[in-house]
């Protein structure tokens, strides 16, 4: 979780500091939007802005020395989100006073691939962040605060995975890669679980015939009785 270092300065300073930068108009439809929790590229909230790409970067290096945002790299990619809860919990009491609404976020990606599909060797798709939410709130995972996005397996975690079938020695026996972190998923534009730890699991899924690969094709089609299965499982009723 980031936490926010607040600038020098007296209490009412700071504030009128954080307040003007939210009172540009483009840096308030910014954090508007990613105020749905999902994560945007610098291209895509220069168009939520209404202002050009050099504008955008400007904005958005402000937000950031500020501790408003974070950015998160995957690939070619820089993704913008809220920096923290506290940030939202801000904007949100503000929207409060303010009168206003903001809009649900609408992916455009086809609906097989939303669903489930393969990232490299892991599950990506709205299955797999609704995964890696549940392994966050079932304490099966914690954030490593000294490794970027980096999750370490609890025992708790252990256990479970291990009773759903995933192979966590092998995971944990993986010398070239991490054992588990956070995948930014370019359609849900939340993380799901990559890494050793989230290849296994995809591997269990599969042996289990939760899900089936679709021909010629990154997606993944749930079936009746893994649909079933990943439902139940989200509820907390054993499988």
């Amino acid at each position: 979780m980031t936490v926010i270092t607040p600038p020098a300065g007296p209490a009412d300073q700071r504030l009128a500091q954080v307040a003007a930068l939210m009172a540009d108009p483009a840096r308030a439809r910014i954090l508007c939007c990613l105020l749905d929790g999902h994560a945007r590229t610098a291209t895509e909230l220069a168009a939520v802005g209404e202002i050009g790409a050099s504008t955008a970067s400007a904005h958005l290096s402000k937000l950031l020395a500020q501790g408003l945002l974070e950015c998160l790299a995957q690939g070619k990619h820089r993704y913008y989100r809220l920096a923290c809860n506290e940030v939202g919990q801000a904007l949100e009491a503000l929207l409060v006073l303010a009168g206003g609404k903001v809009d649900a976020f609408q992916p455009s990606t086809p609906d097989g691939l939303r669903q489930a599909r393969r990232c490299y060797d892991h599950l990506a798709g709205e299955w797999g962040v609704r995964l890696h939410d549940h392994a966050l709130r079932r304490d099966w995972i914690r954030a490593v605060p000294s490794e970027a996005r980096g999750y370490a397996l609890t025992e708790a975690g252990t256990k479970a995975l291990a009773g759903l079938g995933v192979d966590v020695l092998a995971a944990q026996a993986a010398r070239r890669r991490r054992l588990a972190c956070a995948c930014m998923d370019w359609s849900e534009r939340r993380p799901h679980l990559g890494g050793a730890l989230g290849a296994a699991w995809l591997q269990a899924l599969l042996a289990r015939g939760w899900l089936k690969p679709e021909l010629d094709s990154r997606a993944l089609r749930p079936t009746r009785r893994g649909r079933l299965g990943l439902e139940q499982l989200l509820e907390g009723v054993s499988t």
